[in-house]
């Protein structure tokens, strides 16, 4: 009998211990399923980053912060505080210069809002394509991720967040101060979305070419992003402008988008200078060559290049 007790014992004690083994391989799963995993590799590593309070994966092409701030209704808000600061700056100046007498016969929020919203959607996915994550990214260490994924969702990203933003804009403008009316909504949306495929078409000629040219690639982008504020021809009326002046902006998709969605808005305004032909065409084309350019640049680059970084 006492024999029998201490092998009662014996298996009371190996179960027990079972037991706990089991309970600490339940918690550890399911931190893993909260939290990661998160394997750093050679040229990827994991910091902590006290500004954002969030993880960061360091790396020379990309990173990718895990933190709660960078939600959609977040990025809507600022997205409309770059709305209402440019509005507010073109306002005062039509209205200190005294030319809002010279615009459009019609809602003079409509003329400025189909300039803005079309420059921002724009410069926005511009941006966003071109600073996709590429080959060498650390996110591309995942299985699943490729580069045609990381484009298209940036692409998909900032369209959402622009139409978000316009129409939260056009519901305050027509709740608070008087009824909007459009002569065309679909032909204006193709517009709009013309304008956003001519921004991915442009960023994927510098994504395609960032691998080589870094630095030069930031350089080129912020001046792009710059000459549009003028270029775009968001604060003029194409038909109203000399030929000489015409042929400064000609040659920018986004001006023609601009000019031709004001012929959808307004139904007095009839464009004869800008064509959607051209900015269609010339969007194909870039995007084609950038495409082209992205698949070379993917099958030789190697993340030795960004080591300086």
């Amino acid at each position: 009998m006492r024999v029998t007790a201490i092998q009662a014992k014996t298996e009371r004690k190996r179960q027990d211990k079972s037991a706990r083994c089991a309970e600490k391989h339940r918690r550890r799963a399911g931190m893993l399923r909260v939290y990661g995993p998160i394997r750093p590799t050679s040229g990827v590593c994991a910091t902590t980053d006290p500004a954002r309070g969030g993880k960061r994966l360091t790396s020379w092409r990309s990173q990718a912060i895990f933190t709660s701030e960078g939600r959609p209704l977040g990025e809507c808000r600022l997205n409309l505080l770059q709305i209402a600061v440019l509005m507010g700056a073109f306002i005062l100046m039509f209205t200190v210069l005294g030319l809002r007498s010279t615009v459009l016969r019609g809602d003079f929020f409509l003329f400025l809002l189909s300039g803005v919203m079309f420059y921002m959607a724009h410069i926005k996915t511009f941006r966003a394509v071109s600073g996709a994550a590429g080959a060498v990214s650390g996110i591309m260490q995942h299985a699943p991720m490729t580069t045609a994924i990381s484009i298209t969702s940036a692409a998909l990203g900032a369209l959402y967040l622009q139409i978000l933003s316009m129409a939260v804009a056009l519901f305050v403008y027509h709740t608070l101060w008087t009824p909007i009316v459009i002569d065309d909504p679909i032909g204006a949306l193709g517009m709009f979305l013309l304008a956003w495929f001519s921004g991915a078409a442009a960023g994927m000629v510098l994504l395609a070419l960032s691998p080589w040219i870094p630095d030069f690639v930031a350089v080129i982008t912020r001046v792009y992003i710059r000459i549009n504020m003028i270029a775009s021809g968001k604060m003029f009326v194409a038909n109203q402008l000399p030929a000489y002046m015409i042929a400064m902006f000609d040659w920018n998709p986004l001006f023609h988008t601009i000019d031709q969605s004001r012929g959808f808005v307004f139904d007095n305004y009839f464009p004869h200078n800008t064509s959607i032909k051209y900015a269609l065409l010339l969007s194909i084309g870039l995007l084609m060559i950038g495409l082209m350019g992205e698949f070379y640049s993917r099958q030789r680059i190697s993340v030795s290049w960004g080591a300086k970084r």
